[in-house]
C-alpha cells in the first residue's frame, strides 16, 4: 500500500489546501499504479513547529515559507 508522507511547517497551509494537497497526491499514485490503489493510498500530512525544521544548518520559520510562498517562480 503506497503511504505518501509530507512534512510542512505547522500554519503554512489552511485545512483546505491540506485536502487538496491529499487528493493531488493521491491521484498522481493512481496515475502511476491504478485505480486499483486509490482506496489503499495513504497521505500523511505532518506539521512541524516553526524553528523545529533546519536546512543547511539554519532554523525554518513559518514567515520565511510563507515569503517563499508568495515569491512567484522564475520564468
Amino acid at each position: 500500500m503506497p503511504l505518501v508522507n509530507v512534512k510542512v511547517l505547522e500554519g503554512a497551509l489552511t485545512e483546505t489546501q491540506k485536502q487538496e494537497l491529499i487528493a493531488n497526491l493521491t491521484q498522481a499514485v493512481v496515475n502511476v499504479y491504478g485505480e486499483g490503489l486509490r482506496p489503499h493510498t495513504w497521505v500523511l500530512v505532518e506539521d512541524v513547529r516553526s524553528g523545529e525544521w533546519g536546512i543547511g544548518g539554519n532554523a525554518i520559520t513559518l514567515d520565511l515559507v510563507k515569503q517563499l510562498m508568495d515569491t512567484p517562480a522564475p520564468a
